[in-house]
C-alpha cells in the first residue's frame, strides 16, 4: 500500500513538464541563451541529450553550430555535457555544420574540445571539404592548422584542393598548395582533374552531372603551380579545353590553347600541336565545335572556326551546325564558307 509521501511524489513527478523539441531548437536558431537555459533548467537534462532529436536526427548542438550561436554551443557542451561528436543521419557532426557555414568562432571552439578534424559524414566529405566548398579561408587555415588531410577523398575520388578548384578562389588554391604541395596530383573517379573543374560551368547538355564553375584566375593559378596536360582528358575523352568551350568562357579556351602550344615548342610536333589540339574529339566523336553549338555559344563557335576548325560528323551523322537553330551562329558558319 502506498504511504502518502510515495503519493506526493508520483504526483510531483507528473507534474514536470514534457519537453518541446521544436521550441528547444528554436530557442537555439535564434540564439536565445537566457531563455534556453530557463526553458533546459524547467524540463530537465534530458531535453538536451539524445532523448530531444531534431530535423535529420540533429541535436541541438548541430543547430547551434550550424547558425553560429558560439555561446549557446558552449553551454550545451560544458552545462548539459552533450556530446561535440554526434552525428546525425548523415553522419555530419557539430563541425561539419560549423564549418560548412562558415562560423569560425565555433569551429575554433569544438577543436579546441577535441573534435575529430577529419570525420566523415555521408559521401565521405570531411569538415574541411565543406569549409573549401564555402571559400573561407580562415576556417579552411583553422582546420589545417588542427591537422585537417588536405588529401583525403570523398566518395567521387575528389579531395580538398578539387572541391576549391570548384569554387574558383586563387587565394585559397594557393594557399592550399604552399601547406600540401601534392594536393593537385588528384583524379576524380572519372578522371576528371581539377583543371576540367576550374574550366566549366554550369550549362545545358553537360557530359558530366556536376555543375562546376569556370574561373580563368583559379585556371591561370592551376597552369602557373601545377603540372598539368592542359589536353588531359577524362574517361569520356573530354579535355578541359573542351569543357570551357562547352561553357562559353572564351578567355578560359584562349588561355588553355596558348599554354598547349608553348607547352610544345620543344618538339617536331610543334608545327601541329595548335590544330592538333582544336580538332581532339570524345568519345561520340563530337569536336569542340559541336560542345559549342550545342550549349549555344556564338562567340566560342565564332572564336573555333576563325582559328580552323572544320565542321564534321559525329558517330551519328550529325554535324555541329544541326546542333543550334540560333541565327547568329548559323552565320558563322556562313561567313566560314564564303571566306
Amino acid at each position: 500500500m502506498a504511504v502518502p509521501g510515495d503519493r506526493q511524489e508520483a504526483a510531483a513527478a507528473a507534474r514536470v513538464p514534457e519537453p518541446c523539441p521544436k521550441r528547444l531548437f528554436r530557442l537555439v536558431q535564434d540564439g536565445r541563451l537566457r531563455a534556453l537555459r530557463d526553458e533546459l533548467q524547467r524540463v530537465g537534462g534530458w531535453a538536451a541529450g539524445a532523448g530531444c532529436p531534431g530535423p535529420a536526427g540533429d541535436t541541438l548542438l548541430h543547430c547551434a553550430a550550424r547558425h553560429g550561436h558560439r555561446d549557446i554551443l558552449a553551454y550545451l557542451a560544458e552545462a548539459w555535457g552533450m556530446d561535440i561528436e554526434a552525428s546525425n543521419r548523415d553522419y555530419k557532426r557539430p563541425l561539419h555544420e560549423a564549418a560548412s557555414m562558415g562560423h569560425r568562432d565555433c569551429v575554433r571552439y569544438l577543436l579546441g574540445r577535441g573534435a575529430a578534424v577529419d570525420c566523415l559524414k555521408k559521401a565521405d566529405w570531411t569538415p574541411l571539404m565543406m569549409a573549401c566548398a564555402r571559400k573561407n579561408l580562415e576556417v579552411i587555415q583553422d582546420l589545417v592548422e588542427h591537422g585537417a588531410n588536405p588529401l583525403l577523398q570523398n566518395k567521387d575520388g575528389w579531395n580538398s584542393f578539387h572541391i576549391a578548384s570548384r569554387e574558383g578562389d586563387p587565394e585559397i588554391l594557393q594557399y592550399l598548395l604552399s601547406v600540401s604541395p601534392a594536393a593537385w596530383k588528384t583524379e576524380s573517379k572519372i578522371r576528371r582533374t581539377p583543371l576540367h573543374t576550374a574550366g566549366n560551368t554550369s550549362a545545358p547538355n553537360l557530359i558530366t552531372p556536376s555543375a562546376m564553375h569556370g574561373c580563368l584566375e583559379a585556371v591561370k593559378v592551376l597552369l602557373n603551380r601545377c603540372e598539368y596536360e592542359p589536353d588531359c582528358r577524362d574517361k569520356c575523352g573530354v579535355t578541359p579545353f573542351m569543357d570551357a568551350i562547352q561553357c562559353g568562357h572564351v578567355n578560359i579556351a584562349r588561355l588553355l590553347l596558348a599554354t598547349q602550344k608553348e607547352g610544345h615548342t620543344s618538339t617536331v610536333q610543334t608545327l601541329l600541336s595548335l590544330g592538333a589540339d582544336i580538332n581532339s574529339k570524345d568519345e561520340r566523336n563530337r569536336s569542340a565545335l559541336h560542345l559549342a553549338c550545342a550549349g549555344q555559344h556564338s562567340a566560342c563557335v565564332e572564336f573555333l572556326l576563325q582559328s580552323g576548325l572544320k565542321d564534321s560528323p559525329d558517330v551519328s551523322g550529325t554535324l555541329a551546325q544541326q546542333l543550334t537553330k540560333r541565327t547568329d551562329i548559323l552565320q558563322c558558319f556562313d561567313r566560314t564558307v564564303a571566306t
